[in-house]
């Protein structure tokens, strides 16, 4: 029987690891619940260091009168004792601050193993409580002021699913070339700004009194009337390049403004659009001297992008000029990401879009549907947010911005909506791939986040490629040499009963053949209200049960969004599975979303 749930929450939070991600930071504040007494069961969960991890460690917390409680000598010869009962070979490692013991199990102990010692100390009227020393990793939820506003991050619907991905990988050692209109200076951004370059040759687009030079600070892009065409109306500046590198790579866990997607890289600002736009010419430099090629006139460049992003584009199909450029890019290491076009129309009629050798980005809205003005067709290989204000400002893309209508001025933040928004989501993703995976080509960043999207949540009349990209699966996915593998997915939603009996929702696997292997991969989403209630278990066709999360009364957050990893080599992988999910207490809800596996 549980206390109530408001009281619950409210005795869980003094416990609660508070991780928050502050800039340069490396040491975390931890409060520490006293310890409750130990269960007359002994759990999964005080058998474990991590979900499916034995655990090498206990903590004992001995009665106040006990010799253990305050002799080092007594403390290691009562683990002795213990471990010679439970037939396990025990140590006294420390006392900890808290008076406690520190236990060593050894490196070869099994969950049973685990599972005898802790009920050989629970058998012991001198010993008030026995758990695991669990292992603790940071909570990448970023303390970031305006975060909250991001819902391209992190939003069930139609959200990137980012925040898990930052578990894995930051963006760290990877460096995007955003190709584009330059770079205004902003706090928030500047720290993750290292040199690019003014590729516009033609000095009355390029608005900064001169050609090309080393300098890429955007001075602005407004125009008059009538300015580059006729019948054009005035425009004010659009600072979008940084729009765009913010998405990317804003500073992230400072306490101010946004998150950016891959907060660990670096952006080197290529500035190619200017007054009325910006030239082929000067746009396949960029990408030459992005990836590392030569170009005339220009040194070289020290900041060699592993990723570009080009939010640009124009009418007309891929031309062979521009489809060479990116083909070099490619064949160096670099994976090129574009913006499919805002043009409601089919992207084979603009480039770069219809480019091959790219990603090709569509723009999804927050409700999962292609955003009304996103281009489509064949030629679009994934979706990501690219937000729809028509109605609401809030639906758009929050970045970086600058407040000046025509040369800078107070740097700001601002909603914007476009494909031009929804391609820097996935140059984020593949700097996050790249990080977590270096050996990764191109073709496999390409062939990764299209086989760990998830369907689209709304509709895509005219085609929206692979479906919605999915940051966390995709970065698990590739992080440790793997490339994904072949996945089975259920999207069956399955509500659990509170505090009920378990629910099984089945995945049917055919055409593997052999065994399952000794690392497959079980992604879950779960939406629940109180993730501690839950158990979790994956059931083999045969029958057997692997555990892949316990319920624990500390786990007072929401939702069970997470990668398990289960050593299934003596399972026949052909068959039906079974995520089995039970709700051991009363009050709140939830249900399975989906959930896959990858072999």
């Amino acid at each position: 029987m549980r206390t109530s749930v408001s009281l619950r929450r409210k005795l869980i939070s003094v416990a609660a690891v508070s991780a928050t991600l502050l800039a340069g930071a490396t040491t975390v504040a931890v409060a520490q619940e006293p310890a409750p007494p130990a269960p007359t069961a002994v759990p999964t969960a005080r058998t474990e260091a991590a979900p499916g991890t034995p655990a090498e460690r206990l903590i004992v917390g001995y009665e106040s009168g006990a010799a253990e409680a305050k002799s080092d000598k007594a403390a290691k010869a009562d683990a002795a004792a213990k471990g010679k009962k439970a037939g396990e070979d025990l140590g006294f490692a420390r006392r900890l601050g808290s008076g406690a013991a520190l236990v060593d199990l050894g490196d070869d102990v099994t969950t049973k193993d685990v599972g005898d010692v802790v009920a050989a100390y629970q058998a012991d009227p001198q010993v008030a409580y026995v758990v695991a020393d669990r292992l603790n990793k940071p909570q990448a939820t970023p303390n970031d002021t305006e975060y909250a506003k991001q819902w391209d991050l992190f939003e069930t619907t139609a959200g990137m699913r980012v925040p898990g991905a930052w578990d894995v990988a930051t963006g760290t050692g990877v460096t995007v070339a955003v190709i584009d209109t330059g770079y205004v200076s902003h706090s928030d951004l500047a720290a993750n700004i290292v040199a690019g370059y003014d590729f516009i040759s033609d000095a009355t687009v390029a608005n900064d009194g001169n050609g090309r030079d080393s300098n890429p600070a955007d001075p602005g892009d407004w125009t008059a009337a009538n300015e580059c065409r006729s019948g054009d109306p005035a425009y004010g500046s659009s600072w979008h390049g940084t729009h765009v590198a913010g998405t990317i790579a804003a500073v992230t866990g400072n306490s101010k403004g946004v998150a950016g997607i891959a907060h660990g890289a670096k952006v080197s600002p290529l500035r190619v659009l200017g007054k009325c736009g910006g030239y082929d010419s000067d746009i396949i430099d960029a990408i030459t001297w992005a990836s590392g090629g030569t170009v005339s006139g220009v040194p070289a460049n020290a900041n060699v992008a592993k990723v570009i992003n080009m939010s640009l584009g124009g009418g007309g199909s891929c031309t062979t000029a521009t489809q060479s450029a990116i083909n070099a890019a490619v064949s160096r290491g670099t994976t090129v990401v574009v913006a499919a076009g805002n043009s409601n129309a089919n992207a084979a009629n603009y480039s770069p879009a219809s480019c091959a050798n790219v990603i090709s980005v569509a723009a999804a809205d927050r409700q999962g549907n292609r955003s009304s003005y996103s281009n489509y067709g064949t030629v679009v290989d994934i979706a990501a947010p690219g937000g729809e204000t028509n109605s609401v400002t809030a639906n758009g893309i929050l970045s970086t911005l600058n407040s000046g209508t025509q040369g800078p001025s107070g740097e700001n933040y601002a909603y914007y909506q476009g494909t031009s928004m929804a391609a820097p989501h996935i140059a984020g993703l593949a700097a996050l791939m790249k990080s977590a995976n270096a050996s990764l080509t191109p073709a496999q960043i390409e062939s990764a986040i299209k086989t760990n999207a998830r369907t689209l949540p709304g509709t895509c009349s005219g085609g929206c490629g692979a479906g919605l990209a999915d940051a966390t699966k995709t970065v698990q996915a590739v992080s440790g040499g793997s490339t994904g593998g072949t996945t089975f997915t259920s999207t069956s939603a399955l509500s659990i009963p509170d505090a009920g009996s378990a629910v099984e929702s089945p995945i049917t696997v055919s055409g593997r053949g052999g065994n399952a292997p000794s690392a497959l991969k079980v992604d879950v989403d779960i939406t629940h209200t109180y993730r501690g209630d839950l158990v979790v278990d994956l059931v083999a066709p045969d029958g057997s049960t692997y555990r892949l999360k316990s319920s624990s009364g500390s786990d007072s957050a929401d939702d069970v969004r997470a990668t398990y990893t289960v050593n299934a080599s003596t399972e026949t992988a052909d068959g039906t599975w079974k995520l089995r999910v039970r709700d051991t207490a009363a009050q709140d809800t939830g249900r399975i979303n989906s959930w896959s596996l990858t072999f």
